[in-house]
């Protein structure tokens, strides 16, 4: 077998041999030894003619391939398409588009699109530990995501106009003027928090920024008696009756105090919105959360001084998450259940 990749360019090649898809998705399971997803048993058989494995009890579905079990089961897509995918979408910066992807691999846009949100669900992670332990410091904020308001049916400029003429053609501030930033725009919110010490995120599409909602999460997520750095937003006012270190900074008087500001977790919500905008251009909210997981994962796993991760690691952490995992087609169009927002 030749040697595992290091490059996309090797990733291909490696992958494009049936044999070696094959030897590497054995090395998912534990111990390298491929078991009965239906009954467990160790004595399985590989029919090679058939490119499935064979267990001797006696059960439905006694043939079974390496994909059952996975976010690949029932795909009729090979792993020879299936393995680049995911080495692309662990390590393209900015993502990877359905069309892009659908034309690289030669695969439908729509079987494309139906890959990626597979691979996202991979890239979840539980949340492990909590944030800020020991008293580290955390940064929270909220985001806001979806297309520009006079992109909208029934824009009417005016409304969104600060200044306005008036009878006599004298500039006024207009009266009914709605910014086109922050919760006025009725985009969708994203909460994330940064611990600073580990240079880890958490984030997640929130239904609004109402207190409960962004306090549940930083209870959720941060220890107790951490520092927290916010925002000027009400709804984080009584952080310190929850027992946090709580400080905030007014972003219309200043973005840095001393160690207060926001600035890291801000620099994960530019990658986010480039990769929005840039590569996915149109996102429905009830996909977002898939978008964000992928973000927060390379994010998660990007090259530092201190965990010098390459592409072949990113690629790896990926499969390794990719058993128990599975989420179908009418899951995700929302067709077999009510989303929650």
């Amino acid at each position: 077998m030749a040697k595992e990749p290091k490059t996309l360019l090797e990733a291909i090649q490696y992958f494009g041999d049936d044999e070696n898809c094959r030897q590497f998705m054995i090395g998912l399971f534990p111990e390298g030894k491929v078991t009965c997803p239906h009954c467990g048993n160790e004595s399985v058989s590989y029919l090679e003619k058939y490119k499935l494995y064979f267990c001797p009890k006696k059960h439905a579905k006694q043939k079974f391939s390496l994909k059952v079990g996975t976010i690949f089961e029932d795909s009729a897509i090979s792993l020879q398409k299936w393995l680049p995918a995911a080495w692309l979408i662990a390590n393209c910066k900015n993502g990877v588009s359905s069309y892009e992807l659908a034309r690289a691999i030669g695969v439908t846009q729509k079987s494309a699109w139906f890959m990626l949100h597979r691979l996202r669900e991979a890239m979840k992670n539980a949340a492990g530990f909590m944030f800020g332990e020991g008293g580290d410091a955390c940064e929270v904020d909220e985001s806001y995501h979806g297309g520009s308001p006079k992109n909208r049916h029934g824009y009417n400029p005016k409304k969104y106009a600060k200044m306005i003429q008036d009878e006599s053609g004298t500039w006024i501030q207009n009266p009914n003027h709605t910014p086109h930033t922050g919760k006025a725009t009725k985009k969708t919110p994203v909460m994330g928090i940064l611990d600073r010490e580990t240079r880890q995120v958490r984030a997640k599409v929130i239904p609004n920024i109402e207190r409960k909602v962004l306090q549940d999460m930083i209870l959720d997520n941060i220890a107790k008696g951490s520092k927290v750095y916010t925002d000027g937003l009400g709804a984080y006012s009584n952080l310190k009756a929850l027992e946090f270190v709580h400080e905030t900074v007014n972003h219309v008087d200043e973005y840095v105090r001393g160690n207060v500001h926001t600035n890291g977790i801000e620099n994960f919500w530019a990658l986010l919105k480039r990769s929005l905008k840039g590569t996915y251009v149109a996102v429905e909210p009830f996909h977002l959360d898939g978008y964000v997981t992928e973000q927060v994962f390379r994010y998660n796993n990007r090259a530092t001084k201190d965990n010098p991760l390459n592409d072949a690691d990113r690629f790896a952490l990926i499969m390794s998450q990719i058993r128990g995992k599975r989420i179908t087609y009418a899951e995700l169009t929302g067709k077999s259940e009510e989303r929650p927002f």
